[in-house]
């Protein structure tokens, strides 16, 4: 019986969280249709496709919490719900202010990642719960399925159809999701988010916190900002650049076991230097070759590979922080990585607003990942420090 409801569990978790990330990514692939309506710059355009972000991302640990208080599979099939309104309520939004209020609401649909975790472990031992957590992770191909099939339906539909389209969808996932699963017996003693918090202690949090900022903060902007970018820069159509950007997340997404695989294998240290490196020239490279669609687009992909490789890589290293709380790092760490995903693409639209171009922002991408490469190789110099030896000794040791 418990078999029937794994699989029940992991495949519906999965599909809610992609018609989740449709949502919580739908102002990327039509940000220029909304930007021409409203006649609004280019620095405001950056803040309406970040602005579900904020909330998506912050809002991830204390919803992690209160789905291991209260059950996670009533409070994702909620949470996708509420998610209804602002999605409908967008439709009749007039000004850019009542734009981004609903659009600051619709970044709950971000939160479900937090709650399809709490949910899906639940079901599965631990020696397969890093196989369940891959599947899982399929859930963040619905950036792609935005930029694939959003932009068609504008044309189709107009906009408001395509708003009212995604809340009919996600009414649909969410009695699926909710009548198709069932609830395992709560556990005696939950975590408050006092006890969650407490893994804020370890430097081991900040320091993967700093690199999941990088790689997974790096994916949401690609996937989020990169339709507009090459929209700019390239003229492409909305249809053909979110084509583009549903390749970019893709890759990114579906090479991210891979990360994890090679950190296990080869090492930390190994792999977490080839991939900052890899980031720094990448990065380089795009600010040189900016305006050029063929390297540009090679990069892209490659960008791609390396980002979600870094982050299988440092989220294989989250239960060496904290074995017996790694819910708690997990939310902060993926708390932290979304944030990472809001603030490059304002700083594009800001630079793009002063220089008249985008190649200022891939060389502050560049210099934050030198960053993070620095730090790495400061934890393997100082071998007897805290965080060398509860990740890297666990991580090459140990065959987690």
């Amino acid at each position: 019986m418990k078999g029937k409801g794994q699989i029940s569990a992991l495949v519906l978790s999965t599909l809610a969280m992609i018609t989740s990330f449709t949502v919580w990514s739908v102002f990327s692939p039509i940000a220029a249709n909304i930007q021409e309506q409203y006649q609004f710059s280019d620095a405001e355009k950056s803040l309406l496709i970040v602005t579900p972000v904020i909330l998506g991302s912050l809002m991830r640990i204390p919803m992690g919490v209160i789905a291991d208080k209260y059950g996670a599979r009533k409070v994702y099939a909620l949470t996708i719900l509420f998610t209804i309104i602002p999605t409908i309520a967008i439709s009749f939004s007039n000004t850019y202010g009542f734009l981004l209020f609903w659009a600051f609401f619709i970044g709950m649909s971000g939160t479900t990642f937090a709650i399809a975790v709490s949910y899906v472990t639940k079901w599965f031992p631990a020696e397969k719960q890093g196989v369940a957590l891959g599947v899982l992770g399929i859930g963040n191909l619905g950036t792609a399925v935005a930029s694939l099939t959003i932009p068609s339906i504008v044309n189709t539909l107009g906009m408001n159809g395509a708003f009212w389209g995604l809340a009919l969808v996600n009414g649909i996932m969410a009695c699926i999701f909710y009548f198709g699963t069932k609830d395992l017996p709560k556990p005696k003693e939950t975590k408050t988010i006092k006890d969650a918090l407490s893994v804020a202690k370890y430097k081991d949090t900040w320091v993967l916190s700093l690199f999941y900022f990088l790689t997974f903060g790096g994916f949401v902007a690609f996937g989020f900002y990169l339709p507009t970018l090459l929209q700019d820069t390239f003229q492409l159509s909305t249809v053909t650049a979110g084509l583009k950007v549903a390749g970019f997340v893709i890759v990114a997404t579906l090479i991210r076991p891979f990360g994890g695989y090679v950190a296990d294998k080869f090492g930390a240290k190994v792999v977490l230097t080839v991939l900052f490196g890899g980031i720094i020239l990448l990065s380089s490279l795009m600010a040189y070759f900016i305006n050029d669609y063929l390297f540009f687009s090679i990069c892209c992909l490659s960008m791609a590979l390396f980002l979600g490789a870094g982050n299988g890589a440092v989220f294989k290293l989250v239960p060496s922080v904290s074995p017996n709380n790694t819910g708690a790092v997990t939310g902060i760490i993926s708390a932290v990585g979304g944030i990472g995903g809001f603030f490059p693409p304002l700083v594009m639209g800001l630079l793009k607003g002063m220089t008249g171009s985008y190649s200022s922002g891939f060389i502050l991408l560049a210099f934050f990942a030198l960053a993070c490469l620095l730090v790495h190789i400061f934890l393997y110099q100082n071998r007897g420090s805290a965080a060398h030896v509860r990740i890297v000794k666990n991580l090459e040791q140990g065959k987690s």
